[in-house]
């Protein structure tokens, strides 16, 4: 049996709604369908900047990457366990 997901109104714009039947048409699948992609890709696309702007603040403070760096370094180092790399 299929899952029946809950339906809610949301207001958008003309336009929007004109881009989104047109990217619709093109791709043949539903408005729901391309909506739900572009707020999956806008979440990634958000927690990304986020993850960089972090990122940017660690390196921005020298002793804290420093230490980043080397446990970075120490992570990428093989085990000593007689295994042939």
């Amino acid at each position: 049996m299929p899952v029946r997901s809950e339906r809610v109104k949301v207001r958008i714009s003309r336009q929007t709604h004109r881009r989104l039947a047109e990217l619709a048409k093109e791709e043949g699948l539903s408005m729901q369908t391309i909506l739900g992609r572009a707020v999956s890709a806008y979440r990634r696309q958000s927690f990304l900047e986020s993850l960089n702007a972090d990122f940017a603040a660690l390196r921005a403070e020298t002793e804290e990457w420093a230490a980043e760096s080397e446990e970075r370094r120490l992570w990428d180092q093989p085990l000593a366990d007689r295994l042939e790399h």
